[in-house]
């Protein structure tokens, strides 16, 4: 079984305040699903009110992102799957769902993870 990154950035889903409702549900839908598939790793959102920070070795914390690299933002879903077709079927659920395209990355394996 492989995992795999699904995503998107906050600024690709562009719902009427209306909808938003039905969009929560409908996305909460499909991770039930994942879920009761046994599939389901991790997801969330990224909390866009709380600024990035980069921590080294020595403990020392610095406002900000590595230079030239984008504030990541936008909701994120691991799974694990057992192909890249799989994940292309999940992606295309929670596109649906979310009402924008998703982002679809795979981890390398890892043996002790």
């Amino acid at each position: 079984m492989t995992k795999f990154l699904i995503s998107f950035p906050g600024e690709a889903m562009v719902v009427p305040e209306e909808d938003f409702e039905s969009v929560v549900e409908a996305s909460h839908a499909v991770i039930e699903e994942a879920k009761a598939a046994g599939v389901y790793v991790f997801g969330g959102g990224i909390d866009e009110t709380v600024n990035p920070v980069l921590v080294a070795g020595d403990g020392t914390v610095t406002e900000g992102t590595y230079p030239g690299h984008k504030v990541p933002n936008g909701g994120y879903t691991v799974l694990e799957l057992p192909s890249r077709e799989a994940a292309f079927e999940w992606a295309a659920k929670i596109a649906t769902a979310c009402r924008c395209r998703q982002e679809l990355r795979q981890f390398h394996y890892d043996p002790a993870s």
